[in-house]
C-alpha cells in the first residue's frame, strides 16, 4: 500500500464517519459527548442525564479508529517480549561507567566554564572593555554575563542530578 492509498483510505474512513454521523443527527437522534470524551447517540436522554453527558448542538463529531502500525522487522510484537527487554549485567555495568565518566567529564568542563565567567563578572564589576564607551553597552555586557553565570550554575545541577542517578 503506498502513503497516498493509505491518505486516501484514511480520508475515505472520516468521510465516511462523518456522513454516519450526519445522517443521524438528520434523523432526529441527538449527540452526547460524555465523560470521558464518550461520543454516544444511541442512548436515551435519561441515560445520558444518569452518566452525565451533554448534547452537542450543531457540532459534527468525527471519530477515527486507529490502526495498530506493524514492526517493521516481520517479528510480532508478542514474541519480542521479555528475552529481548534483559541486557547482561555485565554489559550494564560498563554502559553505566562510561556514562559515569562521560558526566563527570562534562561536569568538570562545566565548572570550569563556571569559573572562568564568575573570573570575569569580577563579582557584578567587570573591567570595562575599549569598544563600551556606551555606558549602556557596558551594563547589557554585564547582564549577559550574569545570566549566563546562572545557566551554566544550572547546568551544572542537572550534571550532577544526573550522575546522582546512576549507580555507584
Amino acid at each position: 500500500m503506498t502513503l497516498q492509498q493509505w491518505r486516501n483510505g484514511w480520508v475515505t474512513l472520516g468521510l465516511c464517519t462523518a456522513a454516519t454521523l450526519a445522517a443521524h443527527a438528520a434523523e432526529g437522534s441527538v449527540m452526547y459527548r460524555c465523560p470521558g470524551n464518550d461520543y454516544n447517540n444511541t442512548i436515551s436522554a435519561k441515560e445520558a442525564k444518569e452518566r452525565g453527558c451533554k448534547t452537542i448542538e450543531g457540532a459534527p463529531v468525527t471519530v477515527i479508529q486507529s490502526v495498530k502500525p506493524r514492526s517493521g522487522n516481520g517479528v510480532p510484537a508478542a514474541a519480542s517480549g521479555a528475552s529481548g527487554a534483559r541486557v547482561d549485567p555485565v554489559a550494564q555495568r560498563m554502559r553505566d561507567s562510561d556514562a559515569h565518566l562521560i558526566l563527570e567529564g562534562e561536569l568538570r568542563s562545566e565548572q570550569d566554564r563556571l569559573a572562568a565567567l564568575q573570573k570575569d563578572y569580577n563579582n557584578g564589576e567587570p573591567e570595562r572593555q575599549g569598544n563600551e564607551r556606551n555606558y549602556q553597552k557596558y551594563l547589557d555586557r554585564v547582564a549577559e554575563l550574569k545570566a549566563a553565570i546562572a545557566r551554566k550554575e544550572s547546568d551544572i545541577a542537572a550534571i550532577k542530578r544526573e550522575l546522582a542517578k546512576l549507580p555507584k
